[in-house]
């Protein structure tokens, strides 16, 4: 849904499945989720130990107390950042593979081998500026208001001596990917488009503003939040699993709040 523009204006979550299914089988609907495992443990162990790093130096710069919102911000998107930078190329593979027709690529090193060989290595950062761009306010809206939650139950609790559990986990997670994707979904977009567009021969590649009139002119402000139903569906789990995970580890290995 995201890479359908308005000439697709039919296509809807369900509708996308059933061709999906039509087309590729119901395993198409697992394409490209290989590589997705493979991109997601790096990206989120580097996100949190540059999210803990970073909190690290700023509080090294003050004089006792905690952080601030805005510094929780800053650290996450920073963090977001660092994470996205390295593993974007994974990125741009996992988009190719998923929109793939069936039989075009035998699997994940063709599908990397015919991009270096028809595009260039350039080919492997297509969409990095919106995608940089849009992961600034996701990750650092995410992670901020993520802990901000956290630690505004653990003060109202401290009497209590308890700690979250998975539902107040699950809950600040739900919520605060919630308000990041809202913030940076457009640009999410365009990179998805940019990450895709070269799989089509013969088109012109728009640049990220290109894409934004694009969609703007033919789709409208609604367009800029296609398939916005479907991410939610698939990040907000994911996120809030992840922060759940994230802080049972910090518990295993000993990592105060």
């Amino acid at each position: 849904m995201l890479v359908h523009g308005s000439t697709s204006r039919g296509v809807n979550l369900w509708s996308g499945l059933r061709g999906m299914v039509r087309e590729g089988g119901v395993s198409s609907l697992w394409r490209g989720n290989g590589i997705n495992v493979l991109k997601i443990a790096p990206e989120s162990a580097i996100k949190f130990m540059a999210y803990e790093q970073i909190k690290w130096m700023i509080r090294g710069r003050k004089e006792g107390g905690g952080l601030r919102v805005h510094e929780r911000f800053i650290a996450g998107s920073l963090a977001g950042a660092t994470a996205q930078t390295i593993i974007y190329p994974l990125e741009v593979l996992k988009t190719r593979l998923t929109l793939r027709k069936t039989g075009q690529y035998s699997g994940m090193a063709d599908c990397a081998r015919q991009i270096l060989t028809r595009e260039g290595v350039r080919a492997f950062y297509r969409g990095y500026l919106p995608n940089t761009l849009g992961i600034i306010p996701y990750a650092g809206i995410d992670l901020a208001v993520y802990e901000t939650l956290k630690n505004a139950w653990l003060q109202r609790n401290a009497a209590d001596s308890a700690d979250p559990g998975v539902l107040v986990l699950l809950g600040c997670g739900t919520i605060s990917s919630t308000c990041g994707q809202l913030a940076s979904y457009p640009l999410a977009l365009i990179r998805t488009r940019m990450q895709a567009q070269a799989a089509h021969e013969g088109k012109s590649k728009l640049t990220m503003v290109g894409q934004f009139k694009h969609i703007i002119s033919h789709e409208g402000v609604p367009g800029l939040y296609r398939g916005l139903t479907p991410n939610f569906l698939k990040v907000i789990p994911a996120v809030s699993i992840s922060y759940v995970v994230y802080e049972h580890m910090k518990k295993v290995l000993g990592v105060a709040y």
